[in-house]
């Protein structure tokens, strides 16, 4: 009986000290934002020049910053074109008037290079001066053009004990620009968040506001794999066996530092963008004060691997995983390739409908496909057809005529029109009525034809009608 009162203190304190993580120290630490000014922000994203886009995100980010949060400016190639050292500190970092960031950061016309070592080293001088700690933001929408190594200075200031964390936002950069980036923001003990667009920046910066140095080092480690590749994923920390939440990171293909205090936690974790796939729930995490726990987490599901044909060759096919009760889980199209998805382990039904052939049966249905959990599950189905090719004439000219085509029961399969061409359709094997009328006119006096084509499969049929 005297167990209760002691788990249920355990819990409280330990909500306590989550909480006290959570809130921002009476004088938080400044934040120093190093931003980019060179040349290419004004490039274009949906419409808007990155130095806009840029600009309005920082402006609103800093908004919900503490009232007595210290922000500093520094901004690089804005003033000369081509110089290596054109780096100013617009705002020091005694600097609390959200307003002269938001009005500095407006007045910046983009000109110059990409100096991100010089301007990295820039920073840390002042801190190493004033000694004081910040968080360093460096914004930037390109890679190093002065022959400066980021990574190098970053590194060298943490052996030399400057305490500051640096976080390395990639404003759309592309593929394989990022390696020099990512390995200076680890250097900085930060992260390196890649911002395809306004959203993205503003995602990015909403988590680096919570990411500063006046926050205890994680002691959580997640890393997220997905057929054996890192996983952009989301992780959600519980208060293990309750829905409290307690820490939330993003792994951004690489490891998530979580501050957990020395507990027992349950782990939610799913991919960061719509999938198929339900987030996987690690239970029973221990977390320690004395160390770090590194978790790996996988998030491979059940892969179904379909080919899709029509007479023996891939098709252009539309494809619906349901559940055996009908609920709709993931669609995909084929393109006339083979396609591989991946949903939760289960039993499902998978409807293929073929693009462009037409009859009854051009929507087949896979019924009760078993998929296991981490397996491939290959299915295939090949779809039978002919091919009809119509048309109409009046007068022995060719004629816009409507083309109606039902099966025995009635059924229409496909209606269209020749603009006085022949029509080339393809379709399921069978006997089909066909009905010809002339394009415009809407009763009794359209001249019409009607008759009966058999399909087979592999085979051509030609009827081209006079209508009467």
């Amino acid at each position: 009986m005297k167990q209760l009162p002691i788990t249920l203190c355990a819990l409280l304190l330990s909500f306590q000290s989550i909480a006290q993580t959570k809130q921002a120290p009476e004088v938080p630490s400044p934040i120093i934002f190093i931003y980019d000014a060179s040349g290419s922000m004004w490039g274009q994203i949906q419409g808007k020049t990155k130095m806009e886009i840029a600009s309005t995100v920082l402006s609103n980010s800093i908004n919900d910053f503490a009232e007595n949060q210290k922000i500093g400016l520094v901004a690089y190639g804005h003033r000369k074109k081509g110089d290596c050292r054109d780096v100013e500190t617009l705002l020091p970092i005694s600097n609390t008037s959200k307003s002269q960031v938001a009005a500095a950061v407006k007045a910046i016309k983009p000109l110059g290079m990409t100096p991100l070592a010089y301007s990295a080293s820039t920073v840390i001088d002042q801190l190493r001066k004033s000694k004081e700690k910040a968080t360093i933001v460096l914004i930037t929408d390109g890679i190093e053009s002065c022959d400066g190594h980021i990574c190098k200075v970053v590194a060298d200031a943490k052996k030399e004990g400057i305490d500051f964390k640096l976080h390395i936002v990639g404003f759309g950069l592309k593929a394989g620009e990022t390696k020099q980036l990512e390995c200076a923001a680890k250097a900085g003990d930060g992260n390196y968040y890649d911002a395809a667009d306004a959203s993205g920046l503003s995602e990015a910066m909403t988590e680096v506001a919570s990411q500063t140095v006046d926050k205890p080092k994680g002691n959580l480690g997640v890393f997220v794999l997905k057929d054996g590749k890192p996983l952009d994923a989301d992780v959600q920390a519980y208060i293990a066996g309750t829905k409290n939440k307690a820490e939330r990171g993003r792994t951004y293909t690489d490891t998530t530092y979580l501050y957990l205090p020395q507990a027992t936690y349950d782990l939610e974790v799913w991919q960061h963008s719509q999938n198929a796939i339900s987030p996987v729930l690690v239970k029973n995490v221990q977390t320690f004060n004395d160390k770090t726990v590194y978790k790996t987490i996988s998030l491979d599901g059940a892969k179904l691997h379909i080919a899709i044909s029509n007479n023996g060759v891939l098709w252009d096919s539309n494809i619906s995983v349901k559940t055996t009760e009908g609920k709709n889980v993931i669609g995909s199209r084929t393109y006339g390739e083979e396609k591989e998805l991946q949903v939760d382990a289960g039993v499902y039904n998978i409807e293929v409908n073929a693009r462009t052939i037409h009859g009854l049966e051009a929507t087949h249905l896979l019924k009760n496909v078993t998929l296991g959990n981490g397996e491939v599950t290959k299915v295939a189905h090949d779809f039978k057809s002919g091919v009809a090719i119509i048309g109409g004439t009046y007068k022995n000219e060719p004629f816009d005529v409507g083309i109606k085509i039902t099966d025995p029961a009635g059924n229409t399969v496909y209606g269209g029109r020749t603009y006085k061409q022949n029509k080339e359709i393809i379709l399921i094997p069978g006997t089909y009525k066909v009905t010809l009328v002339e394009h415009g006119v809407y009763n009794s006096s359209a001249k019409s034809a009607q008759f009966t084509i058999e399909i087979k499969q592999g085979e051509t049929v030609t009827e081209v009608k006079e209508v009467k």
